[in-house]
């Protein structure tokens, strides 16, 4: 089975990485998994990181598309400027390598998002992403992991994809030509494509 891990605001304490970490390790017990495969994008990408390092008898396999967690050119500038539609409108364009993929439908939801009562916690997640960097931690890394990367990414750049390989060396890393920050948005099929023949070699232990 494979657990999304996703940013969820209404839970009565601050948000940061570490207490969805927290969560998530509290939902796999309610769920009564006992070894799963792990997959996260961007900061879903940084929580599943801090997941394996300190679970790492639960996870068969890592998946990281545009993980966070060694460097972010995040939305933490849009902030001042939430109020602002046509600046969040750029924003969400350029995580996509096809601007039009980001619909109005999905602008006017997270403009939504960043102004309404859930920016404080955004906000906090984001601090709490920037100022956190697992770069020394990865080489605890044993289970096998697949990196699936954008190669127009600009929010984590090719050169991050590059490093993660660098600190996990035994990690799988494929590209997708024509893509941004979001490959199972923009590329649903390749994406799962790639998911589907890294999890038919990964070994049940």
């Amino acid at each position: 089975m494979i657990v999304p891990v996703f940013p969820f605001y209404e839970m009565g304490f601050t948000v940061t990485i570490f207490s969805l970490t927290k969560f998530l390790h509290e939902l796999t017990l309610d769920l009564k998994l006992d070894k799963f495969h792990l997959m996260g994008n961007s900061m879903g990408g940084h929580i599943a990181l801090l997941y394996i390092l300190e679970h790492p008898e639960r996870v068969e396999s890592l998946t990281l598309s545009g993980s966070s967690g060694l460097f972010e050119n995040g939305m933490g500038d849009s902030f001042p400027k939430r109020k602002e539609y046509d600046y969040i409108k750029r924003k969400t364009e350029i995580t996509f390598y096809k601007p039009e993929t980001a619909t109005k439908e999905l602008v006017d939801e997270i403009y939504a998002i960043v102004n309404s009562r859930k920016a404080l916690h955004i906000l906090s997640l984001a601090k709490s992403t920037i100022r956190n960097n697992v770069e020394k931690e990865l080489h605890r890394i044993q289970a096998p992991c697949l990196l699936v990367w954008g190669k127009q990414d600009v929010v984590t750049p090719p050169q991050v994809a590059h490093d993660f390989k660098r600190l996990i060396p035994h990690a799988e890393l494929h590209w997708i030509d024509e893509c941004g920050h979001v490959p199972m948005l923009e590329t649903p099929e390749k994406f799962n494509e790639i998911i589907d023949h890294f999890l038919e070699k990964v070994p049940i232990r």
